[in-house]
Parts: structure tokens; C-alpha cells; sequence
């Protein structure tokens, strides 16, 4: 019940902040400039993350989460934002960005968020000692950058977050884990009452003051809600972000073989390959929304399923995103081995 009135209220909240942001983001300067990477062609406002953040934090106060880790949440999410909203002003450099995120992650680590160990088939655990902390940092630093990296087109970020909290959410709600859900229903109300500004054609976007926050807060909340999954513990939220995760792992892949700096900008993230084959703003879209509902999905049935059962989907699903990868031409376009493959599989047709 209580859970229904916050979702709720984080709904309207971040509906009605948002076009109040709008007008603040104009009035002071935090506005998108059209360039040749970018799909606009006039200026946008990009402070949406505010409306985001602030109803989150009215759904903290609804549902008041009772946790030990909560304090260094909160600071660590307000420095992330204030990272944000600085960069969405003034456009930070990516050093000063990358110290934010940095500090932010090891507030919380010094919380107690960290990847102490994983969970490994047949009742096995792989403690991880002092390599957890770096991994614990990479993750949480790596997700942040991965939302980010697809707030390309209108609406494509803020779905997909939404699909992710909503499959957290449930997850953590089969698991009976009431923080997690806590913390997934007030950005999931947030996040959908911005959308409805967002989708396009987009009245404003969230900029880096709410891609990063988002980033920032689901790699958090992933990591805290499965590190106790019985099979493959890390898996789950891997699965659950998988459109962001293999989108940022392509493109360093695209990066290395192509010889350019990894943080070298470029226009061939998945988004960008669709709009490529033809497909129109909203149809691609809908396909990455598609393609998160389908990982969501799959990672319930990965949860709740056997070993083995579990295994045959984490192999088909890789399997998928490989062809997937290939189809686009999120490497490039030569970049084709399981195809190719499969291909001299196909015998030749007789006349």
C-alpha cells in the first residue's frame, strides 16, 4: 500500500517539477548546444536530472528505508548529482567528472557496499579479499558511465533505467528484500514522471545531472540487491543491464580495433546503428526498450530457475547479444565471426 502512494507521489512529483526545471535550466544557462553527434537540432534544456533527484528523495521520506547503508547512499547519490549538475552548467572536464564519480563510489564502499565475495553452482563462494574494493569501484563507476553513454536519443535512458528499476523492484520483492524496494519504487516514480517530458519528441533531458545519479544509484542498488542470489550471484544484474553493459563493452571493443582513445566520442552505439538501418527515432526506441523488457525478463526466469536450466539461458543470452552486436555493426561492419559461422552451415540449395 505504502509503496503504491509513493510510487505514485514520485510520479507526480516528477511530472510537475519537470517543466518547472525546464524553464530554471533556460534561465540559467543549462542547455544542450546541437552538434554533429547529437540527433537535436535546437537547444535543449538538460537539468531533468533535478526533478529525478527530488523526487527521490520525497520517496525516501514516504517510505523512510531503514538500513545501515542509507546515509552513505544519500551522500554518495547527492555528490553524484551535484557532479551532474555542475557539468550539465558549465560542461566539466572529464577529469573533474571522474573524480566525482570516484568519490561518490568510495563513500559508499566505506559504507559497506562492496563485492565481498560471489556466489559460484553447488553451494560454492569465491571470496574475493582485497580485490574487492577495485571491483566493487569498477562496477559502480562503469554503470554510472554505461546509463550515460545511451542518454542518446529522446526518452532512450530514462526507459531503459525505468525497465531496470522495475525488474530490481520486482526481483528484490520475490526476495522480500523491503530496502531495495524501498530505494527501486522512488527512483522508478521519479524516473517515469520525467519520461513523459522526455519521450519524443523530448521537451528537455536529464543531462549528466540525472544520467549519472541513475547510473550511479542503480549500480548501487544492483549490487545490494543480488550479492546473496543463491546461483551466479553477480549474473543477475549483468543480465538486467545488459543493453547498457554490452553497448559500453562494444564500444571499447570498437575503440581498441579501430585505434582510438577509449573515451574517443563517436557515432556507433546502438542507437546510432539503428537510426543507421533505417529505423526512425521512436522505432529505435521502442527496440531498446524491447530488448531491456526481453533481458528484464530473462533475468526473473534466471532467478527463479535451476542450474541448469540457468546456465542454458546465460549461454543463449550471450549468444544473442553477439548476433545482435554483429547485425548493427556495433564493432563495425566486418565485425561478423558467429555469422560468418553459421553461415557455412548453410549448405547450397540444389537447382
Amino acid at each position: 500500500m505504502i509503496t503504491g502512494l509513493a510510487l505514485t507521489t514520485c510520479f507526480l512529483l516528477s511530472l510537475i517539477l519537470t517543466p518547472v526545471v525546464r524553464k530554471l535550466a533556460f534561465k540559467i544557462g543549462a542547455t544542450d548546444q546541437p552538434n554533429h553527434r547529437k540527433v537535436h537540432k535546437g537547444a535543449m534544456a538538460r537539468l531533468g536530472g533535478l526533478s529525478i533527484y527530488a523526487a527521490f528523495l520525497a520517496g525516501l521520506l514516504i517510505l523512510q528505508p531503514e538500513n545501515a547503508y542509507m546515509p552513505y547512499i544519500l551522500t554518495a547519490g547527492t555528490i553524484i548529482f551535484i557532479t551532474g549538475f555542475l557539468d550539465d552548467l558549465t560542461e566539466l572536464s572529464a577529469k573533474w567528472k571522474l573524480l566525482g564519480q570516484i568519490a561518490a563510489a568510495v563513500i559508499v564502499i566505506l559504507g559497506g557496499v562492496q563485492i565481498d565475495f560471489i556466489n559460484l553452482p553447488f553451494d560454492g563462494r569465491l571470496y574475493l579479499g582485497w580485490f574487492s574494493i577495485p571491483l566493487t569501484l569498477l562496477w559502480i563507476i562503469g554503470i554510472t558511465n554505461a546509463i550515460n553513454l545511451i542518454d542518446g536519443l529522446d526518452g532512450l535512458a530514462a526507459g531503459v533505467s525505468s525497465i531496470v528499476l522495475a525488474t530490481v523492484s520486482v526481483l528484490s520483492i520475490i526476495q522480500g528484500d523491503i530496502f531495495i524496494v524501498a530505494l527501486g519504487i522512488a527512483l522508478l516514480g521519479g524516473t517515469l514522471g520525467f519520461l513523459v517530458h522526455n519521450f519524443n519528441p523530448a521537451k528537455i533531458f536529464m543531462g549528466d545531472s540525472g544520467a549519472l545519479f541513475l547510473g550511479f544509484m542503480i549500480g548501487v542498488i544492483s549490487l545490494l540487491g543480488f550479492k546473496n542470489v543463491t546461483i551466479f550471484s553477480l549474473v543477475v544484474p549483468v543480465i538486467i543491464l545488459a543493453v547498457p553493459i554490452s553497448d559500453t563493452f562494444f564500444a571499447i571493443i570498437r575503440r581498441v580495433v579501430n585505434k582510438q582513445p577509449l573515451s574517443a566520442p563517436d557515432k556507433s552505439h546502438l542507437h546510432h546503428c539503428l537510426l543507421r538501418l533505417g529505423y526512425t527515432h521512436r522505432q529505435t526506441v521502442m527496440i531498446i526498450y524491447a530488448m531491456s523488457l526481453f533481458f528484464g525478463m530473462s533475468a526473473v526466469m534466471f532467478t527463479i530457475s535451476t542450474l541448469w536450466v540457468s546456465l542454458v539461458i546465460m549461454m543463449l543470452l550471450l549468444i544473442a547479444i553477439e548476433l545482435m552486436a554483429e547485425f548493427v555493426g556495433l564493432v563495425n561492419t566486418q565485425y561478423r565471426p558467429v555469422m560468418r559461422l553459421m553461415n557455412k552451415f548453410n549448405l547450397p540449395k540444389r537447382p
